[in-house]
C-alpha cells in the first residue's frame, strides 16, 4: 500500500492516534463550539474548547477501529437526517450482494450528504460501507482531512496544475480504485463528474471513466469495467439547501464569465448542505453495469440512462418545469396536478413560492433551471 500512502483512508491501527490528535486541535474544537454554542463561542471560546474536548474524549473512549467509529456516530447521522429531511427512502439496495465490492458512481448535488446518504443505506443493509472519493480542495485544514480519512475517504488531487503531475496523480488514483475493489475487496463511492451539478444536469463525465482504465491500459476497457462492478446511483433531493447559492453562482458565471469563491464558501456550503431543509430524499441503486462497453462514451451513455431515468421527481420539479424557458413541446410531460394529490401539491407550491420570493429576481431563472432540468432529462429518455 506504500504507493497509495498520500491518498488512502486511515486504517484501524491509526484510529486512536488520529482521534487524540483531533481532541487537541484548536481549529476543530472551535468549529464544534461554534456549531454547538453559536452565541457563546465568540466571547467564551477559550472556556468551551476544553469542555468540548473532555466530552468528546468520553464519547470516543473504546473506539479502536473505523467500524467502531461508524457504529458510534450512526445515531448522530440519524438525528441529522430526522431534523433536515421529511424522510429518506431507498430502492435497489436489496439487490447488492454480500461479499462483492462495487464501484458506486453517483450524481453529485451535495458535498457531504451525497456519499453520506449512500453510506447510510448500505450500512443499514448490513453491508460494508464504501471508501469515498473526496477532492483535496475541500481538505484545506488538517482536521478536515483527518475527519474524512477516518470515515474511509481517500483523496483526489484536483489542485495539481502541471500536466505531468496531474497524469501521475490520476494514474495513481486509478490504481488505488482498482486495488481497493479487486484486491482489498472494499467498495468505492465516487461522483460521476468533478464538482456538483449546479444546474441540475446530472451527466457522467467520460474523463472519469477513462481514469478508471488508466492504470490498466494494456487490458480491454470492457474487461476493466466488468471487474469494477459499477452501480449507478441516483440521489434525489426534493429541495436543495444550497439552491440559492448555486443560482447566484450560475448567474455570475453567465454575466461575467467566471465565478470566484469567497474564503470559507466551501465550509458554508458543507454546513448548509448538512443542516439545511431537504424535504424528501430518495436514493436509487441501479442495476450493475454488465454490458460489453468498448469505450468511455458508450459507458457514459448507459450510466446516464440509469442515473437520469432513476431520479425521483417530486412535485417541485414539475412546478419548476411548467415555468421553465427550457420546456420542450415535443415531450409529453404531464402536469403536476395529474400526478400528485391536492394536499401534497399545495404544500409544494407554498415551499416553491417561498424559495422563489427569497431569490433575487435576476437569479430566479437559474433556480428554476436546477429543478426543471431533471424533468427534461428524464422525459427525453422515455
Amino acid at each position: 500500500m506504500g504507493e497509495f500512502e498520500a491518498i488512502r483512508p486511515y486504517n484501524d491501527a491509526e484510529v486512536p492516534a488520529v482521534l487524540q490528535r483531533l481532541l487537541s486541535d484548536d481549529a476543530f474544537l472551535t468549529i464544534l463550539a461554534r456549531y454547538r454554542y453559536p452565541r457563546l463561542s465568540g466571547p467564551f471560546g477559550w472556556l468551551l474548547r476544553p469542555l468540548i474536548a473532555h466530552r468528546l474524549a468520553r464519547e470516543v473512549t473504546g473506539i479502536r477501529s473505523v467500524d467502531d467509529l461508524q457504529h458510534k456516530f450512526e445515531p448522530y447521522v440519524d438525528r441529522t437526517i430526522e431534523h433536515a429531511t421529511d424522510g429518506v427512502t431507498y430502492s435497489g439496495v436489496e439487490n447488492l450482494k454480500s461479499g462483492r465490492a462495487y464501484l458506486f458512481l453517483a450524481n453529485h448535488r451535495d458535498i457531504v450528504m451525497d456519499p453520506a446518504f449512500c453510506n447510510y443505506a448500505i450500512y443499514h443493509a448490513k453491508l460494508p460501507t464504501p471508501r469515498i472519493a473526496i477532492g483535496d480542495n475541500l481538505l484545506q485544514r488538517p482536521f478536515v482531512s483527518d475527519l474524512m480519512r477516518l470515515n474511509k475517504s481517500f483523496i483526489v488531487h484536483r489542485s495539481i496544475t502541471g500536466r505531468r503531475e496531474k497524469l501521475a496523480a490520476y494514474n495513481n488514483l486509478s490504481a488505488y480504485i482498482n486495488h481497493s475493489i479487486r484486491v482489498d475487496g472494499e467498495s468505492v463511492w465516487i461522483a460521476q463528474a468533478e464538482g456538483r451539478a449546479k444546474d441540475g444536469d446530472d451527466r457522467t463525465d467520460s474523463a472519469i471513466l477513462k481514469m478508471f482504465h488508466m492504470s490498466r491500459k494494456d487490458e480491454p476497457f470492457a474487461e476493466v469495467v466488468r471487474e469494477l462492478h459499477i452501480i449507478p446511483v441516483s440521489i434525489s433531493y426534493e429541495y436543495d439547501p444550497c439552491d440559492a447559492a448555486k443560482a447566484r453562482e450560475l448567474f455570475t458565471r453567465a454575466t461575467t464569465g467566471e465565478y470566484r469563491k469567497a474564503p470559507g464558501e466551501d465550509d458554508a456550503s458543507i454546513a448548509q448542505g448538512i443542516t439545511g431543509y431537504k424535504g424528501r430524499v430518495h436514493i436509487n441503486f441501479g442495476d450493475e453495469v454488465t454490458g460489453d462497453f468498448a469505450d468511455a462514451k458508450l459507458l457514459a451513455a448507459e450510466l446516464d440512462r440509469q442515473i437520469l431515468g432513476n431520479y425521483r421527481l417530486f412535485p417541485v420539479h414539475y412546478l419548476a418545469y411548467e415555468m421553465s424557458e427550457q420546456r420542450d413541446p415535443a415531450l409529453a410531460v404531464p402536469s403536476a396536478e395529474s400526478l400528485f394529490g391536492a394536499a401534497e401539491l399545495q404544500a409544494a407550491r407554498a415551499e416553491w413560492q417561498r424559495r422563489l420570493a427569497a431569490c433575487p429576481e435576476e437569479h430566479r431563472p437559474y433556480l428554476v433551471l436546477q429543478y426543471a432540468t431533471p424533468v427534461l432529462n428524464q422525459y427525453r429518455l422515455r
